[in-house]
């Protein structure tokens, strides 16, 4: 693996990038070789809760899943954040269970997902996926145990620079979600940020990877 793409809507099959490519339960594709499954806030329909979540939690015993998600709050969107809630919690018990990690889609909804991860006690890895905060607010989910994806808004946002800058290297992530532009265009842009070469950058990801995801991966 010369490069890890931690969160993407688009399969590209190529061989020097692990893809942890986003599926949704009922449009489940199993070509994909490696993948996170969830119900997004977005997509939540409460008569078919039930039915995803078997599906997610049959997933989540196979090897090629490795991780739950995304999932999360969103407070800009009408479903009702009660609903987003229960289902959000009843993922991270999936998560628990099968010792997965979670991909987060997080929006002005930071406290809540913060509480929930306390409350439920969550020992597996969370991390923020898209990340486009401020300095304090990141420092804050670093504190909370959480770790941080870029991608989206590190190429599109010079503001984002200084944040990504003082991130730990043991707790970031690299990502293209639904942009045009390659996971090896984040690296480069990531690499400068860091002021690291290439290599070391990747083997910064790569160990923070096994960290995650596990050795066998």
């Amino acid at each position: 693996m010369e490069f890890f793409n931690f969160h993407t809507h688009q399969f590209t099959n190529r061989s020097n990038v692990l893809e942890l490519v986003n599926q949704y339960p009922l449009e489940f594709d199993a070509t994909i070789p490696f993948y996170s499954i969830g119900i997004h806030p977005w997509h939540i329909k409460e008569s078919g809760i039930d039915l995803e979540l078997k599906i997610i939690e049959e997933k989540l015993q196979t090897k090629n899943c490795l991780a739950i998600g995304e999932c999360g709050l969103d407070k800009r969107i009408e479903i009702p954040l009660e609903l987003q809630i229960t289902v959000f919690e009843k993922q991270l018990a999936l998560a628990e269970k099968y010792k997965k990690p979670v991909v987060i889609h997080c929006v002005a909804a930071f406290q809540e997902v913060t509480a929930i991860k306390k409350k439920l006690k969550i020992s597996v890895p969370m991390i923020i996926h898209g990340f486009s905060k401020n300095k304090q607010l990141a420092e804050q989910l670093i504190k909370d145990g959480f770790y941080i994806s870029f991608g989206k808004y590190l190429l599109r946002n010079p503001d984002l620079k200084t944040v990504f800058q003082d991130i730990p290297n043991d707790r970031f992530f690299l990502e293209t979600d639904t942009i045009e532009e390659n996971i090896e265009q984040v690296y480069s842009l990531a690499s400068e940020y860091k002021n690291l070469n290439l290599k070391d950058l990747q083997d910064i990801i790569s160990s923070n990877f096994k960290q995650v995801f596990g050795e066998n991966n």
